[in-house]
This record gives C-alpha cells, structure tokens and sequence, in this order.
C-alpha cells in the first residue's frame, strides 16, 4: 500500500509535467476549495532537506526563470 508521501510526491512530480493551464487553473481551484488544514502538516526529513537546499540556491542566486525551465523541462522529455 501507497503512503500518503509517496502519492503526494507522485502527483507532485506528474503536476510538474503539465502545462494547461485551464488544467492547472482547474486544479488549484479543487485545492484551494479543499478541507485540508496546513496547520498540521508535518515534513519529513527529505522535505525539509530540499526546502533547505532551495533556500540555499536563492542566497547562491542559482535560480532561472520559470520559462527557460519549461524549455528545459521540454527538451528532456522529448529525449525519452
């Protein structure tokens, strides 16, 4: 059986695929409208790892803009 964690960083990787945005739009309506309460969510210790290194490359300035990402995200999958 599928942990909690494990389909959220699924859908996590499958929602960085899409680019539809009325698909997106869509979606972030459904999470917006949904019950959950942040409040209570709890990391685990690979989350707060890569939040960390995230924070990191900001201060290192090792960022792009989200557009060459997609291009690069583009490029990639088209290799497969």
């Amino acid at each position: 059986m599928r942990t909690s964690d494990t389909i959220r960083n699924e859908l996590i990787g499958k929602l960085m695929t899409i680019s539809d945005k009325n698909y997106l739009t869509a979606l972030h309506q459904i999470v917006e409208n949904s019950a959950v309460d942040t409040n209570d969510l709890k990391l685990t210790s690979e989350q707060k790892l890569m939040l960390d290194l995230s924070e990191e490359d900001i201060k290192l300035n090792k960022t792009m803009e989200q557009s060459e990402l997609d291009k690069n995200d583009l490029k990639w999958l088209k290799s497969l």
